[in-house]
């Protein structure tokens, strides 16, 4: 049963505004772990880690910004 558009905007700010800095404290804790790779790398390691967290949620992403008159 899919959700319905107002929880689907609720659960989208519950994970933007707590779930993402989560996320983000822990990516770069974990990546502090290890010696400092080189930029390029550390790079393409944090872009991934951006793709990441956000795949998991596209389905509640989708059309949360269209405005009631659009559906």
């Amino acid at each position: 049963m899919p959700l319905k558009r107002k929880v689907r905007k609720s659960w989208a700010l519950v994970v933007l505004l707590l779930g993402l800095p989560i996320y983000v404290i822990v990516c770069v804790n974990i990546i502090g772990l290890f010696d400092r790779p080189p930029i390029l790398l550390e790079l393409v390691i944090y872009v991934v880690l951006g793709f990441v967290w956000a795949f998991p949620f596209k389905f509640l992403f989708l059309g949360v910004g269209k405005s009631d008159n659009d559906i």
